[in-house]
């Protein structure tokens, strides 16, 4: 039997596309034919939930209650993955909470897969945060995300300096979040849909749509992107078997 896999994603810094990398995953879980439900930390609106509402619930990490949601649930959910994504400002404070509970022991143990997703922003502030965040990490699957999506030029950080940061954590991954065309990336806002129903021409309620042929274009070739970098990373190895590439490639049009 899998075990339940926990994906964290998050940052202390705001405005860092947090949802947008979090919303690529449920594509790509799903995609994989791998059951998977989320939380959605940004109460009591919630973003994430705005489009994958059928699978999301709407919570307050640092509630205890709705900790239980989550983390007592583990074990019992139909879902065997589950994606976090954290309020900006909350990354460290819920990776304190998860080594308050046990949750970061259980997963040293191997009774959990536990993978955190940090998303970078372009400041050395996003790097001072690194430090912060492996503290707690240990063995986690741990991937340091550089996101494009919201047009971030990123500076170049002096090598040794980055490389210093990045090497605190061992065995951390770096994945490649491609910019995506602003006109494409504001009608899949406006429409209120995963990024694969909007490469497939489907509304909010499955029906037929009538979405631009040119930005579905965009976005199918974007989305194919990021997922090329989550499997050059091996990121479905962690949580489901391997899947023909065939039906991967019939998943993204």
């Amino acid at each position: 039997m899998a075990r339940p896999a926990v994906i964290l994603v998050g940052a202390d810094k705001g405005g860092v596309g947090k949802t947008t990398v979090a919303r690529t995953l449920l594509d790509y879980f799903g995609a994989h034919q791998t059951p998977t439900r989320a939380f959605d930390t940004e109460s009591p609106r919630g973003t994430l939930k705005r489009f994958h509402p059928d699978i999301t619930e709407v919570v307050d990490v640092t509630a205890v209650p709705d900790q239980m949601k989550i983390f007592d649930t583990l074990g019992t959910a139909p879902a065997k993955v589950t994606v976090i994504d954290v309020r900006a400002g909350l990354l460290s404070a819920t990776l304190q909470s998860l080594s308050d509970i046990g949750f970061l022991e259980s997963a040293k143990k191997g009774q959990i897969t536990f993978a955190v997703f940090h998303i970078l922003g372009p400041s050395i502030a996003s790097l001072d945060e690194i430090s912060e965040t492996a503290r707690f990490v240990g063995d986690a699957n741990y991937y340091l995300v550089k996101n494009f999506i919201n047009n971030t030029s990123f500076f170049d950080w002096d090598p040794a300096t980055y490389d210093s940061y990045f090497k605190e954590i061992k065995g951390a991954e770096e994945i490649v979040i491609p910019k995506l065309n602003e006109m494409a990336c504001e009608q899949v806002e406006v429409a209120s849909v995963p990024y694969v129903s909007f490469v497939a021409n489907k509304s909010a309620k499955a029906e037929q749509a009538n979405y631009s042929f040119v930005l579905r274009g965009y976005v199918r070739h974007w989305l194919g992107n990021v997922w090329g970098e989550y499997d050059r990373v091996k990121l479905i190895d962690l949580v489901a078997p391997k899947m023909d590439n065939a039906v991967r490639q019939a998943a993204v049009g």
